[in-house]
């Protein structure tokens, strides 16, 4: 055997207690799982290595279901932001915006409007142009594995462009094919990201067409819906009516209830949950466990701004009368970009931008920014946007911790870092979103107990992706594992130290092998794409 795992704390997954046992992996597999072996004076298990797990968890890999590392991972394929995390599994091409399927214009298109995601991406080498080809890129060598969504505001790029109205027949089946084309090739669902550009144009007809195709596949739809602020109940209305008609299998990202219109009203959002679980859908979600969300300045922007692509925005921004139009929308209405709610600069924080020489902006809010200018908000975010090419990243402060609370608490709920890896301040969430379910709120706030909140991490999320040999430490499973102390296990990423890694979290193993090993970082990149199959 390669290696036996002697007298560990085994957290199985399952929201089951857990109990003592020497875990013996073989060939990337967990092979035997003997149940105290010390006490019950059996003869224990020998391997090639043993691992002393004494005073620590042993659990199944922590799956991530909300990801933007979709360059990240080719960039910088160690990856140790996630992988000294525990994660092992990414779900990334969330939002409906990622980098397949394209061609080069709708690459170039989705390169800029995503810039403050993941980079411009200048250090990658794009040879990919379907889903198939990126995830062949993937299968290359990266540290954690990585499922794909099919993003379904860039298929609206490549059917449709960046009008605002309805597809014509002809796109729309253009686009379930697209759909479709990628699902054969591997990936496990479609995302949305309804208040981005050019996805938000679409309709519900469309949407649940395409959820339709989605559901044939046996994937799941997963979509950032219409509105996390004014409208927000009624946008999570909207998303389960909409792939219950489609018989599609949904999945909630970043189910936040957010900005002041919100606060308390998670109860709400809760018992929606649970009428529609009672009558047979089929719905999970996840979510991270901060307060702040973390997107670009552009997406502030109202859709009617966005309208044409990148190129138009700036020329748009650049024209007085139409920035006087945007900034009065903004600030006055409401803009959808905003989730319909007015903005208020001094919740937003400048975390990143593209241009090195704007980085004093860094860590500032909009307001001070301005106020250190002497001119207006609007003026400063204005200059920042056309200057920066739309690639500065915001935190928006705007989140409630009685709802992030009860949200987590939920039957269905699993864990998404929504990790934004680009510019000089990111949200730690990026670094510290796992552990920060295991230190803060296990063993401090003893929101969730070790038991729960690890099944949440693990085998919730991998009965999302209908995966039949992980999210459980059984025998015969795939030996993505993690080895932590829930004594000292914590986030080390804050606000203002947002790329600090955690603690207390020693061993990760990716297909049996240390990715992590006594806290550092090794050289294996044992991960690779995870795609659906005609089986699952």
């Amino acid at each position: 055997m390669d290696l036996v795992i002697r007298d560990a704390d085994v957290v199985d997954g399952s929201g089951a207690p857990s109990y003592r046992a020497d875990v013996v992996v073989d060939g990337g597999r967990i092979v035997s799982i003997v149940k105290e072996a010390a006490a019950a004076g059996c003869q224990r298990p020998v391997a090639r290595r043993q691992l002393d797990a004494e005073g620590l968890a042993l659990s199944p890999g922590f799956v991530d279901m909300h990801a933007h590392s979709d360059l990240a991972l080719l960039r910088d394929p160690a990856h140790e932001a996630k992988a000294a995390q525990g994660v092992t599994l990414e779900v990334i091409g969330q939002d409906g915006l990622s980098y397949a399927p394209v061609d080069d214009r709708t690459l170039a298109e989705v390169r800029t409007q995503i810039t403050g995601w993941n980079g411009g991406g200048s250090d990658v080498d794009f040879t990919w142009r379907t889903v198939g080809e990126y995830l062949d890129r993937l299968d290359e060598g990266i540290a954690v594995n990585a499922a794909y969504l099919v993003p379904q505001g860039t298929v609206r790029m490549l059917a449709v462009g960046w009008d605002d109205r309805p597809a014509t027949p002809a796109e729309l089946e253009r686009m379930r094919r697209l759909v479709a084309e990628g699902l054969e090739q591997g990936a496990v669902g479609l995302s949305s990201g309804l208040t981005y550009t050019p996805g938000m144009y679409a309709s519900d007809a469309e949407l649940t067409e395409l959820c339709r195709v989605v559901a044939a596949y046996g994937g799941y739809y997963c979509p950032h819906h219409r509105s996390y602020g004014a409208g927000a109940l009624e946008a999570y209305e909207e998303m389960v009516a909409l792939a219950r008609t489609a018989g599609c299998a949904l999945h909630l990202a970043h189910a936040t209830m957010n900005f002041g219109v919100n606060q308390g009203r998670a109860p709400e959002l809760l018992t929606l949950l649970d009428r529609a679980l009672a009558e047979g859908a089929d719905i999970s979600l996840d979510t991270y466990p901060y307060l702040p969300g973390c997107t670009t300045l552009v997406a502030m922007l109202p859709s009617r701004a966005s309208e044409g692509g990148p190129e138009k925005i700036l020329a748009r921004l650049r024209d007085d009368a139409e920035a006087e139009r945007i900034r009065h929308v903004m600030e006055v209405e409401g803009a959808d970009g905003c989730h319909g709610v007015p903005i208020e600069w001094d919740t937003i924080e400048i975390s990143g931008v593209s241009d090195p020489a704007l980085a004093a902006y860094v860590g500032r809010t909009v307001a001070q920014a301005a106020a250190e200018r002497g001119e207006a908000p609007f003026a400063t975010a204005r200059r920042l946007l056309t200057e920066d090419r739309l690639g500065t990243t915001i935190l928006q402060h705007v989140g409630h911790e009685e709802n992030v609370r009860a949200i987590m608490k939920h039957r269905v709920h699993t864990g998404g870092s929504d990790g934004i890896l680009q510019g000089r301040k990111p949200h730690p969430r990026a670094y510290g979103t796992f552990p920060e379910y295991l230190g803060k709120y296990v063993r401090e706030l003893g929101i969730l107990s070790l038991e729960e909140c690890v099944a949440h991490l693990t085998s919730r999320p991998a009965a999302r992706l209908r995966l039949p040999d992980r999210g459980l430490i059984r025998e015969g499973y795939r030996a993505d594992l993690v080895l932590f102390d829930p004594a000292t296990v914590a986030a080390g990423a804050t606000f203002e130290s947002p790329r600090t890694l955690p603690t207390g979290i020693p061993h990760v193993l990716v297909d049996g092998r240390f990715v992590i090993e006594d806290g550092r970082r090794t050289d294996v990149l044992a991960g690779r794409s995870v795609r659906r199959t005609p089986a699952a």
